[in-house]
């Protein structure tokens, strides 16, 4: 295994990859948005899969929050999915530098934190414009994996970031990708 140095980086959105916007079983009444807050019990969080984290941890990577939840993540999201504490991407006023059209605003501080290593970024709200502007600005290898946003990270997502890694020479362990098994999510994040 490498050094957490050498290891690429994961950068990770919250709403769309692990809390699917679309309906669940038992969920059909809640709306993709809610004013509920987290300390009130937001009902969206029935809807992450208890066993994303084991999956994401085992692709190997350095994990990084990359989501307007901000710290939240780490005290919200990462105890139910069973994650650690990640590191929080910070993000810049909006009034740094322009930004060219289309150019999603996680885009440049994605690629600023990164540097020159190897990353992933899995969100639901990558564009031709945001591939483009990486392909240009970051000289080590990336991918820009978007999710289905009704279904969340699948096991089609994590053998698609798998085959990324295995072919960049970083081998995963195999336990994030489930391809040629069905996969049945359950509401919950029950197993």
């Amino acid at each position: 295994m490498t050094s957490s140095s050498e290891r690429p980086l994961l950068f990770l959105d919250v709403d769309g990859p692990l809390i699917p916007f679309g309906s669940s079983a038992g969920q059909r009444g809640v709306a993709a948005a809610s004013s509920t807050t987290v300390d009130q019990g937001n009902p969206l969080l029935a809807r992450l899969d208890q066993r994303l984290g084991a999956r994401l941890i085992a692709l190997g990577c350095q994990l990084v929050w990359a989501t307007t939840w901000m710290e939240e993540a780490s005290e919200v999201i990462a105890p139910r999915i069973g994650l650690p504490r990640l590191p929080v991407l910070e993000w810049p006023d909006a009034d740094v530098g322009e930004t060219p059209r289309g150019l999603h605003w996680k885009t440049r501080p994605i690629v600023e934190r990164a540097a020159d290593r190897p990353f992933i970024w899995v969100d639901d709200e990558i564009s031709a414009m945001d591939r483009l502007w990486v392909d240009a600005s970051h000289p080590g290898p990336s991918l820009l994996h978007q999710v289905e946003p009704t279904k969340g990270l699948s096991g089609a997502d994590f053998c698609a970031l798998a085959g990324w890694l295995d072919a960049q020479g970083h081998p995963t362990s195999g336990a994030g990708c489930t391809q040629g098994r069905t996969e049945h999510r359950r509401p919950y994040g029950g197993p």
